[in-house]
């Protein structure tokens, strides 16, 4: 149980061993199976009103609200008990979780998973096992960044207000470096990607030392700052310097991760592999439960007891997430989500010909954004537009959600389960939303 937290060992014959609890894979499987929808197909307020969500609870709901296997597996468990601790008494949902995440996390090299509660939780222990594993300090994040509300991932993330005004002073050892912004690129977004990858290399050597930086800390697509997408060979340019000078790449996959892009997880895109991954949200149908998965020599650099806590890996989160693993790859959700992403940004596209306040469509599969500017030729932000057009969503039942630094970008997380003509209907009230702004 290297760094005090469980690991999976492999071992013949499939199965996995612990201290002191020897446990066998269980394959769980529902008898006929349950074909891809939402158990709870529209949200309701308490006068009754009903929304269409484009939200899934800020990507947590990929397999739907109410998913039945989820419902199912945290109903049994829950009747069974409740609660250990995994550093106390070892169950086996916990070490079932960890071999799941080990097997669909990129790459084919030996992992260590740690299960945790939030996603903050999580990008911190990433951050502290990087620089535990390499003995250096500094970390370098980006523009536009969101990493969470504890101390040390305030100061990783960039916007101020909320997330950070009044509540410093912040930890230190973190550096800032530009995001390859295409929309907002200076030289244009064909040149985005190389130029931004010189930039951040040359800034990390001359102002930070490569010798002396623990980690580079990065979304592959950023969630908080607007779905900005990196320009094309950015990541695998950052991975690059990051392997030939000893630096750990963490990605934060915890709005990204669990098929939300189209791919399992997002740096899956351009063929990144990360050191280490953050994820949560879309990991477990709804419950809390986080965690970091890495490189075997990297987790079990950590000494005893340096890494876990009392409600990490809860038994209810665990059953809850084996059973949205195995609903994402029994019903095809990463494929889903990619037909989402072919159907979207077409029709978002055609809006943007007839409404000049979208400056940009941007995203993959089921994380999709519009950014709203002054007008065609003026990239200024324009929030003013993007609180009428929400509050016109929300009074016609679409529940959508807001992001970037500047407080103009409306971005959406439909469930994967979400069916086609209700995909449709929510884009029909967004046109409409835009369509009377347009009057």
């Amino acid at each position: 149980m290297a760094g005090g937290g469980p690991r999976v060992e492999p071992h013949a014959g499939g199965e996995q061993q612990l201290p002191a609890v020897q446990v066998r894979r269980r394959v769980a499987e529902l008898a006929g199976g349950h074909p891809p929808h939402l158990a709870v197909e529209r949200l309701r307020d308490a006068d009754g009103n009903a929304f269409i969500d484009f939200s899934s609870g800020i990507a947590v709901t990929n397999v739907g609200n109410a998913n039945p296997r989820v419902a199912a597996r945290v109903k049994e468990q829950v009747e069974r008990f409740t609660h250990t601790c995994m550093m106390v008494a070892p169950y086996e949902s916990y070490v079932n979780v960890c071999e799941a995440l080990n097997r669909l996390t990129p790459g084919t090299h030996e992992k260590r998973s740690v299960l945790l509660n939030t996603g903050a939780e999580a990008v911190e222990n990433a951050v502290k096992i990087a620089r535990y594993a390499t003995g250096r300090q500094a970390v370098v994040v980006f523009d536009h960044a969101y990493h969470g509300r504890t101390n040390l991932t305030m100061a990783l993330t960039a916007k101020n207000m909320p997330y950070k005004d009044g509540f410093g002073a912040f930890a230190g050892e973190v550096y800032r470096m530009p995001m390859a912004y295409p929309f907002r690129w200076p030289t244009g977004p064909e040149c985005c990607g190389p130029e931004a990858a010189d930039m951040v290399i040359d800034q990390i050597t001359k102002q930070v030392g490569a010798d002396r930086t623990a980690a580079v800390l990065i979304e592959p697509i950023q969630g908080e700052g607007g779905f900005i997408d990196p320009a094309p060979g950015f990541l695998p340019a950052i991975a690059e310097f990051c392997r030939a000078n000893g630096i750990l790449f963490i990605a934060d996959e915890v709005q990204t991760g669990f098929g939300r892009t189209g791919d399992m997880f997002a740096c899956e895109h351009e063929g990144v592999m990360p050191d280490l991954v953050a994820t949560a949200k879309g990991i477990a149908g709804g419950l809390p439960l986080a965690a970091v998965t890495g490189r075997a020599e990297i987790m079990d650099a950590v000494h005893a007891g340096g890494l876990g806590g009392t409600y990490g890996g809860n038994p209810l989160a665990c059953e809850a997430a084996l059973a949205a693993i195995e609903s994402i790859e029994t019903d095809g959700l990463v494929a889903r989500a990619g037909e989402i992403g072919a159907t979207m940004p077409p029709r978002l596209r055609a809006l943007a010909e007839r409404v000049p306040v979208i400056g940009d469509v941007r995203g993959r599969g089921a994380m999709i954004a519009v950014e709203l500017v002054r007008g065609a030729g003026d990239k200024s932000p324009n929030p003013e537009a993007l609180a009428q057009v929400v509050a016109r969503c929300h009074a016609e039942g679409l529940l959508v959600l807001t992001a970037g630094t500047y407080g103009n970008v409306l971005r959406f997380l439909p469930p994967l389960t979400m069916p086609d003509h209700l995909l449709n209907e929510g884009l029909g009230v967004l046109e409409k939303a835009f369509a009377e702004l347009s009057a």
